[in-house]
Formats: C-alpha cells, sequence, structure tokens
C-alpha cells in the first residue's frame, strides 16, 4: 500500500493513537474495578507485576518494529513472520475481533454515562432499548466519518486524545491534594471476603491488562508512519504516558474512599470519587470527560479493527479473502469497515437481550487480544535463543511468562469462549487459502494448532450448554 509522503505519520499523531487507544472507558471505572477484588496491597502489587510485563511487551514491540523494518503489518506481520500464514492470521483475528468487542464495549458505557443525567435516565446501564438504538447511530455515524478518509480521522483522534487529557489531569490533582493516609491504610491488605493475595492480584490484574490494550496500536500502522523510529518512540512515549495516568488514578483513590466503599461504588467510579473532594460538579466534569473519551476510544479502536482486517486481506499472500484488503478512493479500508461496524452492531443488539454489560464484554475481549501477545513474545524468545543474546531472551523470557500468566489470570471460562470465536476464523482463513489456490496448511505445526482450537472450541459449546441447562 502506498501512502503519499505529506500524509505520513509522525511520532506526535501516532502517540495519540496509543495514548488514545488505551486510554478510552477503562480509567474511568478503574477505581471500583480494582477495588472490588482486591485491597490496597495488592493493588500495588499488581500494578508493580503490570509494569514490569507491559515494559516487556512494550519492548518487544519496539524491538521487532525496528528488526522488521521493512513489515508493515505490525503485529500479525510479525506473527507471520516467526510462525507462519495460520498462526500469524490467528493473531490477527484475535486481535480484530479483541477490537471490535472493545468497541461495543465503549458504546455500552458511553451511553451509561450520559444515563447518569437526569435528563438521559431512560439510557440505564447502556444495555436498554434507547441506549442500543442510540449506539447504533453514534456507531454508524464514526463509521461515515473514518470512511471519508484515515487522516482526517486520526487528526480528530488527536484532538480528542488532548481533550481528554484535561479532566484526568484535573482529577489527579484534586485527589492528590484531597490524599489521606489514614483512608489508604484501612484494608491495605483486602478483607477475609476477597480471599487469598495471589487471588486478589489474579483477579485485579486482567483489569490492568485491559486497561493497556492497545499498547502495540502504532505497530498496526506502520505502512503509514513516516519511519521505524516513530513507531518505537510512540509505543515507549504512549506506554509512559498511560502508566502515569492509570496508576495515579487507581491508587490514589484509595486515599480519599475506603476500599470496601469504593468496591461498591457505581461506575464510571472516578465521578464519584471526585465528587468526595470538591462535590457534584466534579462528577459532571468527569462524566462529560468520559463521554469525550470514550468517544475517541470508540474512533482509534474502530480504525485500528478495520485496519487490522485490512492488513489480513491485502496483496497476493492473503490469509482472509482479499475483498477486504481494499481501499476506497480516501484510502480507507471500506469491506473491512463495513463488517467490523456491522459486527458490533450485532454485538450491541444482543447485549439489550441478553443484558451483557461492560464488564463482561471487556472480559471476553481481553481473552482475544491475550493470544497475539504471548505469540509475539514468543516469537522474540525464539529469536533471542537463535541469536543467543541474553538481553533478548530475557525480554523475550519475560513477556511470554506474563502472557501466559495473563491467559491463565482471565480464567478458563473466557478462554473456552475465546476459542469459539478462534475457531470460527478457520472459515475465512481456508476461503482464502482456495482463492490463492493452496492447501489448507503449509505446516503440519498449522494443522496441529487448528485441531487444538477445534477440540477446544468443541469443549467450550459442551462446557457453555451444560452451564445454560
Amino acid at each position: 500500500m502506498n501512502t503519499p509522503t505529506r500524509t505520513k505519520l509522525g511520532i506526535l499523531p501516532l502517540t495519540l493513537l496509543v495514548v488514545g487507544s488505551i486510554v478510552g472507558s477503562g480509567i474511568f471505572s478503574l477505581p471500583q474495578n480494582m477495588a472490588e477484588a482486591s485491597g490496597a496491597g495488592a493493588i500495588l502489587i499488581a500494578w508493580i507485576i503490570t509494569l514490569f510485563g507491559m515494559l516487556m511487551l512494550t519492548r518487544i514491540f519496539q524491538y521487532l518494529s525496528i528488526r522488521f523494518y521493512k513489515i508493515n503489518d505490525g503485529l500479525y506481520g510479525y506473527v507471520r513472520e516467526g510462525f507462519g500464514d495460520y498462526i500469524g492470521f490467528n493473531a490477527a483475528w484475535g486481535y480484530w475481533i479483541s477490537a471490535w468487542m472493545s468497541c461495543a464495549s465503549y458504546l455500552v458505557i458511553l451511553f451509561s454515562a450520559l444515563g447518569s443525567f437526569d435528563c438521559f435516565s431512560y439510557f440505564g446501564n447502556g444495555t436498554t432499548l434507547p441506549a442500543v438504538i442510540g449506539g447504533l447511530i453514534f456507531l454508524w455515524l464514526v463509521n461515515a466519518l473514518v470512511l471519508k478518509g484515515i487522516y482526517h480521522a486520526f487528526l480528530l483522534n488527536c484532538l480528542v486524545t488532548l481533550a481528554k487529557i484535561v479532566p484526568i489531569g484535573l482529577f489527579i490533582v484534586c485527589i492528590i491534594l484531597a490524599f489521606k493516609v489514614s483512608t489508604f491504610k484501612i484494608d491495605f491488605w483486602g478483607t477475609p471476603q476477597l480471599g487469598s493475595i495471589v487471588d486478589q492480584i489474579k483477579h485485579t490484574m486482567l483489569y490492568t491488562v485491559w486497561v493497556y490494550l492497545g499498547i502495540e496500536s502504532a505497530t498496526v500502522y506502520a505502512s503509514r508512519a513516516k519511519n521505524i523510529l516513530s513507531i518505537s518512540r510512540a509505543t515507549f512515549f504512549g506506554f509512559a504516558i498511560t502508566s502515569l495516568l492509570l496508576i495515579c488514578v487507581s491508587v490514589l483513590s484509595l486515599g480519599i474512599v475506603p476500599q470496601q466503599e469504593l468496591a461498591a461504588m457505581k461506575n464510571p467510579s472516578m465521578a464519584l470519587v471526585i465528587e468526595h473532594v470538591v462535590g457534584s460538579w466534579g462528577a459532571t466534569l468527569i462524566n462529560i470527560g468520559l463521554i469525550v473519551s470514550v468517544s475517541g476510544g470508540l474512533l482509534s479502536w474502530l480504525m485500528l479493527a478495520a485496519e487490522m482486517l485490512f492488513l489480513t486481506g491485502q496483496g497476493n499472500n492473503h490469509t482472509v479473502a482479499r475483498c477486504f484488503g481494499k481501499l476506497n478512493k480516501n484510502g480507507t479500508p471500506a469491506n473491512a469497515l463495513y463488517l467490523t461496524s456491522c459486527l458490533i452492531s450485532l454485538l450491541i443488539v444482543l447485549a439489550y437481550f441478553y443484558h451483557s454489560g461492560y464488564n463482561t464484554l471487556i472480559q471476553l475481549s481481553t481473552s482475544m487480544v491475550l493470544i497475539p501477545y504471548l505469540l509475539s513474545a514468543l516469537f522474540v524468545l525464539k529469536l533471542a535463543i537463535k541469536s543467543r543474546k541474553v538481553y533478548l531472551i530475557f525480554i523475550g523470557a519475560a513477556g511470554s511468562i506474563y502472557g501466559a500468566w495473563l491467559i491463565y489470570a482471565g480464567g478458563m471460562s473466557y478462554l473456552l469462549l475465546s476459542m469459539i470465536l478462534y475457531a470460527i476464523g478457520l472459515i475465512f482463513y481456508l476461503y482464502a487459502r482456495k482463492q490463492r489456490s493452496l492447501s489448507a496448511f503449509s505446516y503440519v505445526h498449522d494443522k496441529i494448532y487448528a485441531i487444538a482450537i477445534i477440540i477446544l472450541a468443541i469443549i467450550a459449546v459442551m462446557y457453555f450448554y451444560v452451564m445454560l441447562d
């Protein structure tokens, strides 16, 4: 794909893409989400582990972007280079599904935030009929905007990202000034009902991973970047900025509201925390900030989802139907965007009928993206073992262990459910192989991988059938 030089993306827009992708809805609910399962001590330990693990993943994506500077397919291209077409496809497939599920969760919490205002109370928790109708309208308006051109959407994303940081920054300043050590120490290691420290850390880390989703987003737009260093630096700068914001919001809130009270709060909990400090106007400001932030997050992730599906469909070596690898006259992957928006619409409607809320969507979305993260780390470990570089072995091993731990922490039910979605992807892959007049699989390990996914998907269907029965 050739992109005009004048429209190439530099460090600033790519950094803001990373920040905008990470700072969406999760940060506004983070105080309650983390306090719900853990005391302050476990939360601090979880953040230390998460910071180390995400730093390793950040370094992994930086290394891959520089080492394979000729690969313009981002995470998908790296895994494909390391393990072949089918496993590379699965990395892209899992990432794509995670991205559009994230969009659905953003719409749920967007209308839940609107529902906090008396004049919009009919939106309820974001899954009521008015919320679903509003969500569908808003989604397709954003879809129309992206169709006008990726670079116009990027400009808007930059402005929205800068706007969303303002209320978050004000929140942090306010709670620093009002922070009480005595409040922070209450139930520091949690209550007996929360279980052991290990259990608390395990439950909390799923949320810390969710709020970091998007750390790799700059690599997805490698073909549109000015140079490879822009991708590497944007990835690190995005990680540093968001880490500061996320930790301050989640940890400092425990110095304003005791853990048990914070755990019982309605989301977005940031609004209720700041209300304790400055009154109702603070809650109103945070709710407005949430609406702006989630709108920007929806834009970022809709762009990322469409771009990832486009990458798998472009060129002669496509791994999904080639129709998804086409751009419209504005440089937007229109077919990929339409399919993505249709699936988001379907998920929003299902959320209404099955009352599936924000937490369910984010847990499933997180489970889907963990496997692509693990595969990227394993590829670096594979390269490191061949080159015998100690530092690279450390990064690859640490990233792989962290990725495996996250899959374990995510829970068996969501992992099994994700296998059903991965098994559906096999249909898309086999169709693309047929278009290319190739055999179903290139390697024996591809067949083993596919069989394992199918078996796990069958087990998942039986498991959920028994559970529902």
